[in-house]
């Protein structure tokens, strides 16, 4: 069986993410996405790790073949404890390409059995990201389509909560 892992913060996760999940699990049997702590990233996420593994578990439900799991341990290590010998990484320009490089080459230092695949991003979602989407929502601007709707309303919610 081939299984692939999916990783990021998806703080939240945005449809050019869930783009990238769908055509990954056309190519595997089994897609794990990989959810990630990451406290210290940009002074910390905005929705807890449950709500983000929430958020993908319900906008990837019809797809039987992936599940989303939360990790706080090296990459390297959590695609040994998923048993997934690819690490799926979504390019939306020169400049994801150049960092997310990097990150696959010291992953192959630490385990050379373990392959990156880089899927790019399509045309409508490249210039997509999650700093994008809260900084639009934090000005009142419309994110709908850019997330899924249960995302939509999370945002909404929390960043009242946050005035």
């Amino acid at each position: 069986m081939k299984r692939a892992l999916c990783p990021g913060t998806f703080d939240p996760v945005t449809s050019g993410h869930l783009d990238i999940i769908g055509r990954a699990a056309s190519l595997f049997d089994e897609v794990v996405v990989g959810v990630a702590l990451s406290p210290d990233k940009g002074g910390g996420p905005l929705f807890t790790i449950d709500e983000r593994v929430g958020f993908i578990t319900d906008a990837v439900s019809y797809l039987p073949n992936v599940t989303a799991q939360p990790f706080d341990t090296l990459l390297v290590d959590f695609a040994h404890k998923m048993d997934a010998r690819v690490i799926i990484k979504g390019l939306r320009a020169v400049t994801d390409f150049e960092r997310e490089f990097q990150m696959a080459q010291l992953n192959y230092r630490l385990d050379e059995n373990i392959e990156t695949m880089f899927i790019m991003s399509i045309p409508e979602f490249a210039y997509l990201s999650s700093s994008a989407v809260k900084e639009i929502a934090r000005h009142g601007g419309s994110v709908r389509g850019l997330v899924p709707d249960a995302v939509c309303e999370a945002l909404a919610t929390r960043l009242k909560q946050s005035r």
